[in-house]
């Protein structure tokens, strides 16, 4: 084992981490860089600003290294133009062994009207896995909600793990036939 502090040692008691403990929020302006022929930002431009928050977030809970294991679902709810504000809001939803659920919320505004509400652009979910040094999953400290929002959101955590499980094990089931 090398002295990498940004790893946890496996022998280290891991006490739970409440919701807010990682909450992260992000924010960039959409560049013309970013953009398709429509002048809006490109959903894989969203996509990756989703993934570096949830990142983060994934990083601060479990207390080191975490990999983008799935991407369970994104929504995109309406476009996003160049020179818009973009922030991104995540948070642990769900907390297992290895592996957590984090919850992404992207929203974007009118750079130049600070008057103008924020408009919810998209949503995603990604699942992330600690790992340790070595590249193997290590333990991830137990999540400890704290609002009524938070136990809604570890439910529905619960059941898109539930399905992504099922859809695995029926689909290896088919392989095996």
């Amino acid at each position: 084992m090398t002295d990498d502090a940004t790893v946890r040692r496996m022998t280290e008691r891991i006490t739970a981490r409440p919701t807010s403990y990682s909450r992260v929020s992000l924010g960039i302006m959409a560049h013309s860089s970013e953009a398709n022929l429509l002048g809006n930002v490109h959903g894989g431009e969203i996509m990756k600003l989703a993934d570096s928050t949830a990142g983060a977030v994934a990083h601060r809970h479990s207390g080191g290294p975490a990999v983008t294991a799935a991407m369970d679902e994104m929504t995109f709810l309406a476009p996003v133009h160049v020179g818009d504000i973009i922030k991104t809001y995540a948070q642990v939803n769900w907390a297992g062994t290895s592996s957590m659920e984090i919850g992404v919320r992207v929203e974007a505004q009118p750079w130049g009207n600070a008057g103008d509400e924020p408009v919810h652009v998209a949503s995603a979910y990604f699942v992330f896995v600690a790992i340790d040094e070595d590249g193997r999953p290590r333990p991830v400290p137990p999540l400890e909600t704290e609002t009524a929002g938070d136990v809604r959101r570890r439910r529905e955590a619960e059941i898109r793990r539930a399905h992504r499980l099922a859809r695995k094990a029926e689909i290896d089931q088919g392989r095996e036939a």
